[in-house]
């Protein structure tokens, strides 16, 4: 199977052996991403809203970057270390894909890399969308 690896200049760059993302077999395995600022490499200060935002928006840089976009997303793992952060994720991600969300799962964990309060990663196909991917079920 070929692999290729996935660079944005417009994401933070990786903070260990690893690439932002991996494309495979017509997908995209982006790795985490904690709330970085792509500038800085610093970890953001703000509440989970603007947490939860930059981390949405450096996945959206990567996934440009490998001809994709964030509303191709079919998968999305999150990883909180406060679970009362639940509600304040969900107004976020209920704003960026509002007609078919993708699947996803939430864990609380005890920690994170940089101490950040969030970390996400994310699989999205690399075409575009077809008709049936968007289909919801009352569509």
């Amino acid at each position: 199977m070929d692999r290729k690896a996935i660079y944005a200049a417009d994401a933070p760059k990786p903070i260990g052996p690893y690439s932002q993302a991996i494309e495979a077999a017509g997908f995209l395995f982006c790795s985490g991403q904690i709330p970085l600022d792509p500038k800085t490499g610093v970890l953001i200060q703000g509440d989970m809203v603007a947490q939860t935002k930059r981390i949405l928006d450096n996945f959206e840089a990567v996934l440009e970057a490998a001809g994709s976009s964030l509303e191709n997303t079919v998968k999305l793992t999150v990883y909180l270390t406060h679970l009362g952060d639940f509600d304040a994720l969900n107004k976020v991600l209920a704003e960026k894909f509002p007609d078919t969300p993708p699947a996803r799962a939430v864990v609380q964990v005890s920690a994170l890399p940089k101490g950040a309060s969030v970390e996400m990663d994310l699989i999205a196909v690399k075409a575009a969308r077809s008709p049936s991917i968007n289909s919801g079920p009352d569509k």
